[in-house]
């Protein structure tokens, strides 16, 4: 899995570095737009309070107020850890993508990673050009109010991946 990631990465502009826009990376890719950091990881959780109330009272973490999505179906709370960020996610609604993960793993877990990009619509062209399956036809306004795509699990190595621009 960690080989397929790192070939997944490669495609997207050279791992997690940052690719220089308009210009060859040290391997070989040529992109319009730079792959940043990490953002975040995103955590399904089956009780929201109770997670939150762990990072917060047990960890001592800075945990933001609960904040629904009702356009994502979900509920979020980030937590600061000062380097990045996890989500705790819980669903809006029985509907939600959130509740189905929950109906698979009642006691949740890892959802997805969030990593940054700073141009959307020449990333979501990239890898559309690379066999890489976007979840949706178009980015959607996310969390932090910046435009988001997810990326199909199965081209990515087994993980959800979330673009967010910056």
């Amino acid at each position: 899995m960690a080989a397929s990631m790192a070939k997944f990465l490669q495609k997207l502009g050279g791992g997690l570095g940052l690719v220089t826009r308009r210009y060859q990376s040290n391997n070989g890719v040529s992109n319009l737009w730079k792959l940043g950091k990490l953002n975040h990881v995103a955590i399904a959780v089956p009780d929201l309070e109770k997670a939150a109330s762990m990072y917060r009272d047990v960890l001592g973490a800075t945990v933001s107020e609960t904040v629904p999505l009702p356009d994502h179906g979900v509920y979020t709370i980030f937590i600061e850890l000062g380097n990045t960020k996890l989500e705790l996610l819980h669903p809006l609604g029985d509907d939600s993508p959130i509740q189905g993960f929950l109906d698979k793993k009642p006691e949740g877990g890892m959802h997805h990673i969030c990593i940054e990009v700073d141009n959307i619509e020449e990333a979501v062209k990239t890898v559309k050009e690379n066999n890489i399956r976007p979840l949706g036809k178009k980015p959607r306004i996310g969390a932090h109010g910046k435009p988001v795509m997810f990326l199909h699990p199965k081209d990515c190595g087994g993980v959800l991946i979330e673009l967010e621009e910056q």
